[in-house]
């Protein structure tokens, strides 16, 4: 997807510059110490008759940048433990699946001849306030440790990003959370598989334009596409395409959540793609149909902590299929909704938390990856892994709890049922 960012492009040439000049001067200075440190060699095995030298790793220096001063609270969150959390997964017999779809391949083993996409789904991603001090305490990549191989086995990997990326800006005054984080975030975001994220939420513009407009441009160098905000509405509501085993997928972002018109985008306003009225979003999914094999829309709606989906949710989801979405997901509410099978095509209504500080009641931790396997035209297959996520981080459920929770989410979906090993399949006439 193509922005034109005309309020951010100058400052970026700049920063690349800055960027450039100090590669530069660091590729100079090391090539000196290469070619000192290359004839130091020489003319010691000569003077010695050396054969042979050992090699020596270069030193890396790590560190984690601090949290954010002056960031608000977060939600009610547990304290982390004072030793580093076990990196060690439960047994494969102790869990109710694996998180990869019955099946389907190992990791890094293509089928040629397949004529399949496979999409993994995730919820909300705050890499900001308590998850941010779990990342400084533990490690960057500790949110994804658990779960990064079964997002890395998709083809692609999407989710909403809950948080501004950006060191600039005011925050909302009128608001109890703000967020943001550091762009060092997304490094861990980008190598756990993610090629996607929805910026269409309520805390993406938490430090105004100028804070949004830095992360749509972190996620740009991070190479992670994105889409539901721009410099005004057509911007906001272009779908970002990723093509991956030889389809392309289309995501749609939207929101139903904007905490004041102003973050609105409009025709000579930067924000977000809202989808109050339906008009503009039915136009972006029929936009994405005809350029794509597949159609993801990522909506931002519902009810917090609440795990039935309001009317507006399912009237404004079937009028997405309705103009050519082959999948809806949802998120927000905080908790897992139930899934729809409509007219042979499917909502998710929300997939709840995946990274995210803790908060109750205690359903606000359970979590999954939804996995679509799609065909060219959008025929679609599901499954979902459930999981638990504790101090912000996910991991797969025991085998009892997530038959569980499966059975739970079966309860409270539309024309579908979740069958005990995740695979979630259509019924009724």
């Amino acid at each position: 997807m193509t922005y034109s960012r005309t309020r951010t492009n100058d400052k970026r040439r700049q920063r690349r510059g800055r960027r450039t000049r100090r590669l530069l001067a660091m590729n100079l200075a090391m090539l000196v110490c290469i070619v000192g440190a290359a004839a130091f060699i020489w003319l010691g095995q000569k003077d010695d008759g050396a054969s042979g030298s050992q090699a020596k790793t270069d030193p890396i220096v790590s560190g984690s940048p601090s949290a954010e001063a002056g960031e608000r609270p977060t939600e009610e969150a547990s304290a982390p433990d004072k030793a580093e959390p076990s990196d060690a997964t439960e047994d494969e017999d102790d869990v109710v699946n694996d998180g990869v779809p019955p099946g389907g391949g190992e990791e890094g083993q293509a089928d040629p001849g397949r004529d399949t996409v496979t999409i993994a789904l995730v919820g909300d991603i705050l890499p900001a306030a308590r998850v941010l001090d779990y990342m400084n305490q533990y490690g960057f990549d500790y949110p994804f440790r658990e779960t990064s191989r079964l997002l890395t086995a998709a083809d692609i990997t999407a989710g909403n990003l809950e948080s501004s990326i950006t060191k600039r800006g005011t925050p909302e005054q009128n608001k109890e959370y703000v967020y943001r984080g550091p762009q060092e975030a997304l490094v861990p975001i980008k190598e756990a598989g993610f090629d996607f994220l929805s910026l269409a939420n309520n805390h993406t513009m938490d430090y105004g334009w100028e804070g949004l407009s830095d992360t749509m441009d972190a996620l740009d160098e991070a190479g992670i596409r994105h889409a539901g905000s721009g410099n005004d509405d057509i911007e906001a509501f272009t779908p970002a395409y990723v093509e991956a085993g030889g389809k392309n997928v289309a995501f749609v972002g939207l929101t139903q959540v904007v905490p004041k018109v102003e973050w609105k985008a409009d025709r000579k306003h930067p924000g977000l793609a809202e989808a109050y009225s339906f008009e503009r979003a039915v136009a972006a999914v029929k936009e994405a149909r005809g350029n794509a094999d597949v159609v993801v829309v990522m909506v931002h709606w519902g009810k917090e902590r609440e795990d039935m989906p309001v009317k507006q949710q399912q009237s404004l989801a079937r009028a997405l299929i309705d103009a050519g979405a082959d999948l809806v997901v949802g998120s927000h509410p905080h908790v897992l909704q139930g899934f729809e099978s409509y007219k042979g095509k499917w909502i998710a209504y929300s997939l709840g938390n995946f990274v995210f500080p803790g908060m109750s009641p205690p359903t606000t931790a359970e979590t999954g990856i939804l996995t679509a396997t799609c065909k060219t035209g959008g025929e679609c297959s599901l499954h979902f892994a459930p999981m638990i996520a504790k101090l912000a981080q996910p991991k797969p459920m025991d085998a009892e709890t997530g038959k569980a929770l499966l059975a739970r989410l079966s309860s409270i979906s539309f024309a579908a049922a979740i069958e005990e090993d995740g695979t979630i399949v259509a019924i009724g006439p």
